[in-house]
């Protein structure tokens, strides 16, 4: 089995609700973030790409709210090692990069799309209370 770490970001809008990416060529949504680089510190990855995918910056403070495994969403046979962090953002975003799409979903949404497990069993339910 693969695992991949990766640094991922819960924001959250001033209406509670979360934002989500889903990755071109794929349907499940999950937190911004990605693998971090060798050598490079989480934080940094977290600005890293969260300006390369959504054209926004991570304000100062993100805090660390854990460290979580999962099945990845893409990647058969792996598990995703990933570092949360609660975050806000300075700019609107908007797809780049490998995005196709963004969302901002209520944690408690009765309808959600398609979900990654860490989005689905860690990162919503977290947010909800981080609210």
């Amino acid at each position: 089995m693969t695992i991949i770490t990766i640094v991922a970001a819960i924001v959250i809008d001033e209406h509670g609700r979360v934002l989500l990416v889903r990755k071109r060529g794929t349907t499940a949504f999950m937190q911004p973030g990605g693998k971090i680089d060798p050598g490079e510190a989480a934080e940094v990855c977290l600005a890293r790409e969260l300006r390369e995918e959504l054209g926004v910056e991570v304000a100062p403070g993100p805090v660390f709210v854990g460290r979580f495994s999962a099945p990845a969403a893409n990647e058969p046979d792996a598990i995703v090692d990933a570092l949360l962090y609660h975050a806000a953002i300075v700019g609107v975003p908007s797809p780049a990069a490998e995005i196709d799409a963004i969302t901002w979903l209520s944690p408690d949404s009765a309808d959600p799309p398609p979900l990654a497990p860490l989005t689905r069993d860690i990162a919503l339910p977290m947010a909800a209370s981080l609210r």
